[in-house]
């Protein structure tokens, strides 16, 4: 039986490890047609056990203090985070990229957060962590995924136009004039996931917001109103930070005189 607290069916042990069977049947799948997956998805899944209940310790902690000091020190260590994973995920980008990454992350992040918790939501104070550090989360991982392809794309696609960058800047064209067409694909490709999710959004599936409040018992119109404001915040962070992100590393492909640095030229990768 499950325990119900505050109108939220609380999951125990028992049910937590009735639920790996669901990755026992990814496992057997992955073996039956020879996919190799099996080591990958027991790591991954005794990571998201160790690091959610990690999580929930520390944010249990972190309620209890609520202090201004702490709820943005948690923050950078997030944007850290978020910045090294979108660095990891660019393989063609030039190294040394992480700084670029954080500065654009941490903008964003804390831009569009506060921008939320203060305008939005209105919440009192304003480093209340119980909304502060969720709707950061929110925000940093929904919107990392949108900035890592971004920069992805952009140096992908560079890279692939490599001769024409070449003839463009030696008939003249400035680094940006040659490397417009590439930022503004990435840029589109990068909020493409949001724009179909926001469509979808009623239609084909209930987001993970709106979810968790109607399972913790919320009204649902009460619930969508938050959902509403989280996606369109994700929209607004995604843009944001993969403009920002590519506009501070794109020139890493040129020269100080403005030459594209072809593969046989460059220094140091």
């Amino acid at each position: 039986m499950t325990a119900e607290t505050a109108g939220v069916v609380v999951i125990g042990w028992p049910q937590l490890l009735l639920a790996v069977g669901f990755v026992v049947v990814a496992g057997v799948i992955s073996m039956r047609l020879s996919l190799g997956l099996e080591k990958d998805l027991a790591i991954a899944t005794v990571r998201t056990y160790l690091q959610l209940f990690a999580l929930g310790l520390v944010l249990r902690w972190v309620f209890d203090i609520d202090s201004a000091w702490l709820v943005i020190g948690l923050l950078l260590l997030m944007t850290a985070a978020a910045a090294r994973i979108v660095v990891k995920r660019a393989p063609d980008a030039p190294r040394g990229l992480w700084g670029s990454s954080l500065v654009s992350m941490a903008l964003t992040g804390f831009i569009i957060t506060f921008s939320v918790t203060g305008l939005v939501v209105q919440v009192e104070p304003w480093y209340r962590a119980q909304y502060v550090i969720p709707i950061a989360g929110m925000v940093l991982g929904n919107s990392m995924t949108g900035i890592a392809l971004a920069l992805e794309r952009t140096f992908a696609d560079l890279e692939s136009r490599a001769d024409e960058l070449i003839t463009l800047v030696a008939l003249g064209a400035t680094p940006w004039e040659a490397a417009a067409p590439s930022v503004r694909k990435a840029l589109a490709a990068a909020l493409i996931p949001t724009i179909n999710s926001m469509a979808a959004a009623g239609i084909v599936f209930i987001p993970g917001m709106m979810t968790g409040q109607i399972l913790a018992g919320a009204d649902p119109l009460a619930a969508t109103g938050y959902q509403v404001v989280v996606m369109l915040m994700v929209a607004a962070a995604t843009a944001l930070g993969s403009v920002m992100v590519v506009m501070l590393t794109y020139r890493r492909r040129f020269s100080d005189e403005g030459v594209y640095l072809d593969k046989g030229i460059r220094g140091g990768e």
